[in-house]
């Protein structure tokens, strides 16, 4: 009985063995593929260097939408097809100005309109500056102080956080909601440090918000650099009543037809559940976005590119999404949404890439315990690739939306001590991409999409 109960425990050791030798196997043949033999960087070439910055109900988006759709209709998918949206069209108008009036004195410093702003008069704004840390701040000088004037909101990114989009989260307030409050007081304009960790004379875009406020009272709000943030607060600091003049010219345009690009294989045992892999097609337009997000669209791509290479046909239904709209509306992710629950259909997963280009460090996840712990379970497959950080957390703003009876959700992790060097910015661009970490994420999205598809989701 004893040696039954032996030669029983070797089998089962040695099926468990054998399970865990052919993931490892598959995993390095993925890695190998994706450093090899992949697509991502040639594609990310194109939408950058050809097409460029692709912000929402621009000619270039919609070029990028007939670009990608084209490139995974070579694939050999099963099906390849646009999803109708209707997106915001915002446009910049002509390069914005701004200077700082001390005494005699004029500086020129670097501004960027924010998303979705106003325009200032055609003859521009010039007007007293106060200077603000916080919402909070503002709010404990009222009307008397601020009405008439310029808030300036000069609450740097926390250089103290480790993971620097924990400072990105503890600053980005003032940067989306900071004009909507300050009209509330009388402001006539504001102008937002730049979220970004360095100091430097590139302006970061992003989006904002009016909220609820009317429109008679939108206010016009724009970026100024981190070295011009630290020079007006200096100069400042040593004249109170110096004057703001900057100029932008931008405008909010009707909503356009746009489109989310969608790319689908078909299970070949379980075909009604799907798993979806993406990223956002849309980008600013001061730059061609190759980080944010032409990385995550193309590692998305390359992971579908990786299955085909290696003839791998998955169990369940894989597509991939790359999602108009996330920069300024989020109506891609909605809509795909939508149109999920219309058509009832089963998503078990979905993996987004959508913070940068750089090399993998691992994933975070919404899910419950017990599948995080049997995803969790699966680190030492990655260890190898150095990919080690598997934590609960935000997965992405496009999958957010996305509801099904059981559903896990996960957001490639990069390294993100450079990510906010380029977030948003003039610099955003080709030449900032590195195109073995740029494989190393793609093979990285291909291995977890992999050991879904084989072992499934606790339901």
């Amino acid at each position: 009985m004893r040696k039954l109960s032996f030669v029983m425990l070797i089998f089962f050791n040695g099926i468990t063995l054998f399970a865990q030798t052919k993931e490892e196997q598959t995993i390095k043949e993925i890695y190998k593929s994706s450093l090899t033999n992949s697509k991502c960087y040639s594609w990310l070439d194109y939408l950058s260097n050809k097409i460029g910055s692709r912000l929402s109900g621009s000619d270039n988006a919609q070029k990028a939408v007939l670009y990608t759709k084209a490139q995974l209709e070579k694939l050999g998918l099963d099906k390849v097809y646009l999803q109708e949206v209707m997106v915001p069209k915002w446009v910049r108008g002509e390069k914005e100005t701004a200077y700082i009036q001390d005494k005699k004195n004029k500086i020129s410093v670097p501004i960027c309109a924010l998303g979705s702003s106003v325009a200032t008069a055609k003859s521009g704004l010039t007007a007293e500056v106060i200077e603000v840390h916080s919402l909070a701040e503002l709010a404990t000088l009222g009307t008397d102080k601020i009405k008439g004037k310029i808030v300036f909101y000069n609450r740097p990114m926390n250089n103290g956080e480790i993971e620097a989009f924990d400072a990105y989260s503890g600053a980005v307030d003032q940067r989306y909601g900071g004009a909507e409050e300050a009209s509330k007081f009388g402001a006539v304009g504001t102008i937002v440090r730049s979220m970004n960790l360095r100091l430097d004379d590139f302006p970061h875009t992003g989006n904002q918000s009016y909220g609820d406020i009317p429109k008679s009272q939108y206010i016009p709000t724009a970026a100024i650099s981190t070295n011009g943030a630290e020079l007006l607060s200096k100069t400042l600091k040593n004249n109170p009543k110096l004057k703001f003049y900057f100029k932008q010219s931008c405008q909010q345009m009707d909503d356009v037809l746009s489109y989310n690009v969608v790319g689908e294989i078909k299970g070949s045992e379980h075909p009604e559940n799907i798993m979806v892999v993406g990223g956002h097609l849309d980008s600013w337009d001061l730059a061609d976005g190759s980080h944010h997000d032409g990385a995550g669209v193309v590692q998305s791509m390359e992971v579908i590119n990786i299955f085909k290479n290696l003839g791998y046909k998955p169990k369940n239904t894989i597509r991939v999404v790359l999602f108009m709209n996330e920069e300024n509306g989020g109506r891609g992710g909605k809509k795909y949404e939508e149109l999920a629950k219309a058509n009832k259909e089963n998503h078990i997963f979905a993996l987004e890439s959508d913070s940068g280009g750089f090399s993998p460090r691992g994933f975070s996840f919404e899910a419950d315990d017990a599948n995080f712990n049997k995803i969790a379970s699966w680190k030492n497959l990655f260890e190898p690739y150095l990919i080690h950080l598997f934590v609960k957390g935000h997965s992405g703003s496009d999958i957010g939306p996305l509801t099904s009876r059981s559903i896990v959700k996960a957001g490639l992790n990069p390294d993100s001590q450079r990510y906010f060097d380029y977030h948003h910015a003039l610099n955003d661009k080709f030449d900032a991409i590195n195109k073995r970490e740029l494989e190393l994420g793609a093979a990285t999205m291909a291995s977890l999409m992999y050991l879904i598809d084989q072992n499934g989701i606790i339901k």
